[in-house]
């Protein structure tokens, strides 16, 4: 069964001068994800929309799925801001715009 994702977000990674990456990222890239009502990171797939490639400093909406998806049950809303890792270095932020509920899935072929 192919993962679902949970949800629509922008997101801002940071300029390599700010510490965030040097190179870019595509589709499928897997950060780290720190959101304010959890201690840890957790895993989450990063898929972008209408572009391929994410240099450092851009701004992309993407589509997030958390790999961890029974502890996120009813916590995520539209407007919550969260962070994204390599490891310990922050390289972006971003803020849910659309939580994605099986009905989204069901007009959207790249999710059957």
């Amino acid at each position: 069964m192919k993962l679902k994702p949970n949800f629509i977000a922008l997101l801002t990674f940071l300029p390599a001068k700010e510490g965030g990456r040097t190179t870019p990222v595509s589709s499928g890239y897997r950060p780290s994800l720190r959101f304010p009502f959890a201690l840890g990171q957790f895993n989450g797939i990063q898929d972008y929309m209408e572009i391929e490639l994410v240099y450092p400093g851009d701004n992309v909406k993407a589509t997030v799925t958390m790999l961890d998806t029974d502890y996120f049950e009813g916590k995520f809303y539209k407007g919550l801001d969260f962070d994204f890792f390599e490891g310990d270095v922050e390289i972006g932020h971003g803020v849910i715009t659309k939580i994605l509920t099986p009905e989204d899935w069901i007009d959207c072929e790249d999710y059957e």
